[in-house]
């Protein structure tokens, strides 16, 4: 069983579907394949740049790309409710009772209000995915219809995240239009999800930078 086949899995497939429809509808921001993949390969990235196996590698490509099925059943504890359908679904597959664990493990962490990092699989997908801000998340291009997660995210007119392996470092530098959102107001919606960033850093072995407009703020 493998990143590649997971993503085809028809079933995995609809539940991202319905989730990011349902989160549509309740004014967030873009939860569907796309992310999930960015997410997925993220993950992927930052292990293997550290140096980690291949087949932590491919778990936390697996788990990056099912984390966000729970949204199909609720947004609250979406986390955990992914962890049980992940869990059925790879229970049809080859994949051993040890890895599915692990997968499973770092889908329920993967939410700010329960969980962090517990293993490097789930450090690994915590940092993708909190990362993962940017412009073209914003399902509306109306202004006048944004709320501030809309803002925030729109506001980002650059991100990259960079892994350094001989500093043991993980940064994410942001390009942030201070005319469209406030420093107070990013910090207002992500600094939870950042400092989160910093736990499954250290999980790592390594330490977290955050850099807005040129300038170390975390």
């Amino acid at each position: 069983m493998t990143y590649e086949w997971i993503k085809q899995h028809p079933e995995v497939r609809a539940l991202l579907e319905r989730g990011n429809y349902n989160l549509g509808v309740l004014g967030f921001t873009d939860h569907s394949e796309a992310h999930c993949a960015l997410v997925a390969e993220r993950a992927g990235y930052i292990l293997r740049r550290l140096s980690y196996s291949e087949q932590e590698v491919e778990l936390a490509k697996i788990a990056g790309f099912m984390h966000d099925i729970g949204n199909a059943i609720n947004r609250t504890h979406h986390a955990e409710f992914g962890a049980i359908l992940a869990n059925d679904i790879l229970k049809t597959t080859d994949m051993s009772m040890e890895d599915r664990i692990t997968v499973i493990a770092a889908i329920g962490h993967h939410d700010e209000s329960t969980g962090g990092a517990k293993d490097p699989v789930s450090a690994a997908l915590v940092l993708a995915d909190k990362t993962d801000v940017r412009r073209n998340r914003v399902r509306t291009q109306d202004a006048e219809k944004f709320d501030i997660h809309d803002r925030v995210n729109y506001a980002v007119t650059g991100s990259s995240l960079k892994v350094e392996p001989e500093e043991r470092k993980i940064a994410l530098n942001l390009q942030v239009d201070e005319s469209i959102c406030t420093m107070y107001e990013y910090f207002d919606i992500f600094l939870g999800r950042m400092m989160m960033c910093r736990g499954a850093a250290e999980m790592l072995g390594c330490k977290f930078r955050l850099t807005v407009n040129g300038g170390k703020v975390l």
